[in-house]
């Protein structure tokens, strides 16, 4: 049977593991050649490894907002699969806790570099290299916390509505040929948020109406959604994946 991504080839950022790895391995599954990126060669090889091996990926490891590293992951997927149908901007950091009026500039910058400008950096490498002549679709990976005030973490939120915008932005620049949309997920079980959740995971997951967090693959289902063909006529739209959060005014 043809799977619905057979011939399509995507870049997935920051997809050693956690939700980046789950995105990957549900575009692999459903046909997809990935290219997979993050800081770590190690890590990123054992992830190969997990999609199937070379046959189904390849992986090139450097900074997220390092330009050089950006076009040499473009140019290795294009050698090794010769298009670039597919891009997810999932790369992240939150290198601070606290109040907004007291964090640290520099990892705000920081944080803004990777978060934002590294997402729009990111599309114009694929644009320019394959999906300006040839179209493609784009998700970036935004947060609940990009959609209303998320207290503590508050120079992390203002960096993912920025992603939110660069979504919009770039959806109506792009089509009709590129669609660009986001997700926008709350507290997902991974390395990454684990602070968030740490021996409180049913207190916090009794503030969601499904009564529990997300994991991984309920942000891989969503993704494989917006980038396929059964999301034709939509662009630039963030879609939450909350379990209802934001219904009960949480964040």
């Amino acid at each position: 049977m043809t799977r619905r991504f057979d011939g399509k080839v995507a870049i997935v950022t920051g997809a050693s593991r956690g939700i980046g790895l789950a995105i990957a391995e549900r575009l692999v599954a459903d046909g997809a050649k990935v290219c997979i990126t993050a800081r770590k060669a190690d890590a990123l090889a054992e992830a190969v490894e997990a999609l199937g091996g070379h046959e189904n990926a390849i992986f090139s490891a450097g900074a997220a907002d390092d330009e050089a590293h950006q076009a040499a992951a473009v140019a290795a997927t294009l050698d090794a699969f010769g298009r670039i149908d597919f891009l997810v901007n999932n790369t992240g950091i939150n290198p601070t806790y606290g109040r907004m009026i007291d964090v640290d500039l520099g990892a705000a910058e920081k944080t803004f570099r990777v978060n934002v400008i590294s997402s729009i950096a990111w599309a114009q490498k694929v644009y320019h290299a394959w999906m300006g002549e040839n179209g493609g679709a784009i998700v970036n990976v935004a947060s609940v916390a990009g959609l209303k005030p998320a207290p503590g973490i508050g120079v992390y939120g203002a960096s993912k509505s920025g992603v939110i915008h660069v979504t919009e932005e770039l959806a109506v620049e792009l089509g009709p040929d590129i669609r660009v949309n986001a997700v926008a997920p709350a507290v997902v079980k991974t390395k990454f948020a684990a602070a968030l959740y740490e021996g409180k995971e049913d207190e916090v997951s009794a503030a969601y109406p499904l009564k529990r967090l997300g994991v991984p693959g309920d942000v891989g289902s969503v993704v494989a959604f917006l980038l396929s063909e059964d999301a034709a006529w939509v662009t630039g739209q963030t879609l939450t994946i909350d379990g209802g959060l934001l219904l009960t005014g949480g964040v």
